[in-house]
């Protein structure tokens, strides 16, 4: 098999399950079961496909970073390039995936949560084009950092509320939505943006997300004719990670590799490396490793990168972690920033920030690898959210505009 095994009550060994309201379980096992139903249903699947090549552009290429190989002088670096979705992220699979299971459901309302806002801008978008109501949950610092995104998903008719409890970022509009679905369950569909929450999720997430394993997988072999020796993505959640992963989880020769902010430093609130420092918990109705503060509760997080600062982690990435079949580090704001910019004045590629983090782990063992190692990077979106951000930044003399063409 391809994938990790999961239990029928929605376990990855002893990660996931339903931790939820005893309100929640009929509706989630209503969702399981269409799930169930329609996830190799051939009408289901091709219309997921329609959707995925003619909304959103699939295939993503697979693309060889000449000039960034040839100026680290080690492994060759290709990116999946994610970037190059309908909407500038890897989101869209699901939301496409989910939105037609809602659809065949005959729910009438989508609720999301969004934290660097491409979610929500995917959500936003699918659900014009399925012309159902939306409403996208967003920390209110996020809303601030991401104010290009939150009016993207204004544009296309979705309402989006500020999350305005606790440290007002990602955990908390997960919160909201959660609060808001558990009021209406019968008319609205959440739509969860990564592979976390309570089964059937983090299985639904990863079955839309593997799209990105597969082509990989396929480009790979006809470009170099064999697999590669290294995949790497970043994790917040873990959704555009577990969706690379999950092609060659069976392939012990590829080297799954997750990186995770380490944000300004190791030391509690100022990271939010669940995996590399975190321990088992439960939160968001599963159980996988979190962050937690003195109390046992989830603990203050941070991430220059919005859609990666989140206490917790998929529960499937627990799973490899204990296996050890996937192996989680971390890189830091600065790395990221650094990686930033390396991509963009070598190949003309500006980067999201999520996905900087991934790229800042190739960049630093790249150069200690044979020429004939092979590194797949998972490209996630792209940085034009991000780009006023990093302006401000530079202006207020955190980082420097490097000139490395100049």
């Amino acid at each position: 098999m391809s994938n990790t095994p999961l239990t029928a009550d929605g376990f990855f060994g002893n990660f996931g399950g339903q931790y939820v309201p005893e309100l929640l379980l009929p509706i989630l096992k209503e969702l399981a079961d269409t799930f169930e139903k329609y996830r190799n249903d051939p009408e289901f699947l091709k219309d997921f496909e329609y959707y995925l090549t003619k909304y959103s552009g699939r295939k993503t290429p697979l693309y060889l970073c000449s000039n960034l190989t040839e100026k680290l002088g080690g492994a060759k670096i290709y990116l999946k390039r994610e970037d190059l979705n309908h909407l500038g992220a890897h989101k869209v699979n699901n939301t496409i995936g989910q939105i037609l299971l809602a659809k065949r459901m005959g729910k009438k309302k989508i609720i999301a949560e969004t934290g660097a806002g491409q979610h929500g801008v995917a959500t936003a978008a699918t659900a014009a084009l399925m012309g159902m109501e939306c409403t996208v949950y967003m920390g209110a610092v996020d809303v601030e950092r991401q104010k290009l995104n939150v009016f993207r998903m204004q544009m296309m008719g979705a309402k989006v509320v500020a999350a305005q409890s606790g440290q007002r970022t990602l955990k908390e509009a997960v919160d909201e939505a959660l609060n808001a679905w558990i009021e209406d369950p019968e008319n609205s569909f959440y739509l969860l943006g990564s592979a976390v929450g309570p089964h059937p999720y983090p299985i639904m997430v990863r079955e839309f997300q593997s799209v990105i394993g597969r082509e990989a997988r396929e480009q790979c072999l006809e470009t170099e004719g064999r697999l590669p020796d290294y995949c790497i993505a970043c994790v917040g959640g873990g959704s555009n990670a577990i969706g690379l992963f999950s092609d060659f989880v069976k392939d012990e020769s590829v080297r799954l590799v997750g990186v995770e902010p380490s944000g300004r430093g190791l030391e509690p609130g100022q990271h939010a490396a669940s995996l590399c420092l975190g321990e088992p918990g439960i939160m968001h109705g599963f159980n996988s490793y979190m962050l937690k503060d003195e109390n046992g509760d989830p603990a203050p997080v941070y991430s220059i990168s919005a859609g990666l600062d989140y206490p917790s982690v998929g529960p499937e990435h627990s799973y490899l972690k204990d296996i050890g079949r996937a192996e989680y580090v971390y890189a830091s704001d600065r790395e990221a920033v650094d990686a930033f910019f390396t991509l963009s004045q070598t190949e003309g590629i500006i980067p999201a920030l999520e996905s900087s983090h991934a790229l800042a782990h190739a960049i630093k063992i790249a150069p200690e690898l044979s020429k004939e190692t092979i590194i797949i990077v998972n490209l996630s979106g792209r940085g034009d959210k991000d780009v006023a951000e990093i302006e401000r930044l530079v202006e207020a003399g955190e980082f420097e505009l490097p000139r490395m063409n100049g």
